[in-house]
């Protein structure tokens, strides 16, 4: 049987409630469920600590078992560094856009004139100035998303 950790909606029409169960993977979102072992309520504010109620013992037994989290429930165990927070699955729409890719490029720029002016005596430095050039330009798109995700609300605290 595949076991899926996932939402369950319950409340009333335009009032959402919804209970984080453990089911059967062939069952209705509603249906039948082996195990409830949480709550998300997603009328709540972003830092109230009633939003999102995991029983972390309980999901943890059932990972342990081979059940595989939603994407929404496993952003919420990523939250609560139970697992590794989830990857987005559209690497296009995670791309940074036009004035952040100028902003980076100005960044990287100041770094590599920085890098040149100090280290620019062999040509062995300069290899390495161009590897954590790389690696630089690497964090700062790496932070730059991350700040613009949390800007948007994408991850829950």
């Amino acid at each position: 049987m595949a076991v899926k950790i996932r939402l369950s909606r319950a409340g009333a029409k335009k009032t959402p409630h919804y209970r984080v169960i453990v089911a059967d993977s062939r069952s209705p979102r509603d249906g039948r469920f082996l195990e409830r072992v949480g709550t998300y309520n997603p009328l709540l504010p972003r830092g109230h600590p009633d939003r999102v109620k995991l029983k972390l013992e309980r999901i943890q037994y059932w990972l342990d078992n081979g059940a595989k989290p939603s994407f929404r429930v496993a952003t919420f165990l990523g939250a609560a560094d139970v697992i590794p927070m989830p990857s987005r699955e559209n690497p296009e729409k995670a791309k940074p856009k036009a004035k952040a890719q100028a902003r980076l490029e100005e960044l990287t720029k100041a770094e590599a004139e920085k890098a040149e002016g100090e280290n620019a005596a062999t040509e062995k430095v300069a290899t390495e100035n161009a590897a954590t050039e790389n690696a630089a330009t690497e964090t700062l798109q790496r932070r730059m998303l991350q700040r613009r995700m949390l800007q948007r609300g994408k991850f829950l605290q």
